[in-house]
C-alpha cells in the first residue's frame, strides 16, 4: 500500500473523503507503517465547555491543508514517515470510565503492532487511558512533556476522580509517567490556591510558566528544554495557547503563547524516542473560521516529525 496523502492535483484539497492529512485508512494492526493516527471523541471529562468529542473530525477536515515538506527540518515527513489514519477509537458518552478502558484497548492494539502513535482528542482525560496502554507496552514508566495552560495535578471534581484535570496526577499515582524526567510548558494562573502546586512539589515535576517564556525569551528558554531519553509521550492542550490564536478550546486562559512560540519550542525539544503524542481540548463548536482546528493539524504535524 502506498502510504502518502492523496495527490492534490489528482483531488483538490476541498474534495475526498476526510481522512488526518489525507492519508489511507487503514483497520489492519498487521500492515507495514510506522504511525497509526487515531481520534479519541470524548470530552466526558470536560469541566465547562463541551465540544471536544467533535475535534477529530474537526481536525480531519481542516488538515487537508496540510502538506509532506517540513521547511524548518529539511525533511518530508510523508516520505520518510509511513502514516496512517486508523480511525476512531470507540467510547462511551454516558461513562468516562468505560471511555478510558476502551481507549486503552483501542491504542493498545496498535501500539502492540509496533506502531507510534498520534492521537487527536477529545479532551486532556483521554490522555491517560493513552498513557496507561503505553506502560502497559513498555513496563517502565514514560517521559512525559505537557503543553498546558494548567497543571491537570487536581483533586476529584464534584466527587469524581476522573476528568480532563487531573490525568496527570493519575498517571503519577499510577506510576505511568516519571514527573522527575518529566516537564509542563505553557502553564499559568489564576489557580484555586497554592494547595493546587502540592502535586508537583510533593512529585518534583518541573513546569516552565507562560511567564517565563514572555520575559526570559525563547532562546534562553530552550536552555531548560532538556534531552529526554528513553519512551517519552508529548501531549498538548491547545488551551496552552492565548485564546486569541486558539479560541476553540473548552477552558480557555489569557496570557498564552502565541501559535509561533508554541511550535518553536516542540522544534526544540530533544527526545531520542517518542513513542507517542496526542492533541486534545480542541472544541470547534467554540472555533472561529476552523483557526484552533488548523493549529492543531499543524502541532500534528510537529510531533511526526519530531517521530523521525
Amino acid at each position: 500500500m502506498d502510504f502518502m496523502p492523496l495527490n492534490g492535483r489528482q483531488f483538490p484539497r476541498f474534495s475526498g473523503i476526510k481522512t488526518f492529512y489525507r492519508l489511507p485508512y487503514v483497520t489492519d494492526p498487521n500492515l507495514d507503517f510506522n504511525v497509526a493516527i487515531m481520534g479519541a471523541p470524548s470530552d466526558a471529562g470536560v469541566s465547562y465547555r463541551p465540544g471536544a468529542r467533535f475535534a477529530p473530525s474537526a481536525i480531519r477536515d481542516i488538515s487537508s491543508l496540510g502538506r509532506s515538506y517540513h521547511w524548518n527540518h529539511d525533511i518530508h515527513v510523508f516520505k520518510k514517515l509511513k502514516c496512517a489514519d486508523v480511525g476512531d477509537s470507540s467510547v462511551d458518552p454516558l461513562s468516562i470510565e468505560n471511555t478510558l478502558t476502551l481507549i486503552e484497548q483501542n491504542s493498545f492494539d496498535w501500539i502492540q503492532a509496533q506502531k507510534k502513535l498520534l492521537t487527536f482528542g477529545g479532551d486532556h482525560s483521554v490522555t491517560l487511558a493513552l498513557l496507561r496502554a503505553f506502560k502497559r507496552y513498555h513496563k517502565t514508566p514514560l517521559n512525559f512533556i505537557h503543553f498546558d495552560a494548567h497543571l491537570d495535578t487536581y483533586p476529584a471534581a464534584w466527587g469524581h476522580e476522573y476528568h480532563h484535570g487531573s490525568f496527570v496526577r493519575h498517571a503519577i499515582e499510577e506510576g505511568l509517567i516519571n514527573p522527575s524526567s518529566s516537564l509542563q510548558i505553557g502553564v499559568r494562573g489564576p489557580l484555586a490556591g497554592d494547595e493546587d502546586l502540592n502535586v508537583n512539589i510533593k512529585y518534583n515535576l518541573k513546569y516552565i510558566t507562560t511567564d517565563e517564556i514572555k520575559i526570559e525569551g525563547l532562546k534562553e528558554i530552550s536552555k531548560k528544554l532538556s534531552h529526554f531519553n528513553g519512551p517519552t509521550y508529548l501531549s498538548f492542550d491547545i488551551d496552552c495557547l492565548d485564546p486569541a490564536y486558539a479560541p476553540g478550546t473548552g477552558t480557555p486562559v489569557p496570557a498564552g503563547l502565541t501559535s509561533f512560540e508554541a511550535l518553536w519550542l516542540i522544534r526544540q525539544l530533544s527526545i531520542s524516542n517518542l513513542v507517542g503524542a496526542d492533541v486534545v481540548e480542541v472544541s470547534p463548536p467554540f472555533d472561529q473560521s476552523q483557526i484552533t482546528a488548523l493549529l492543531a493539524a499543524q502541532v500534528g504535524h510537529e510531533f511526526l516529525a519530531k517521530m523521525l
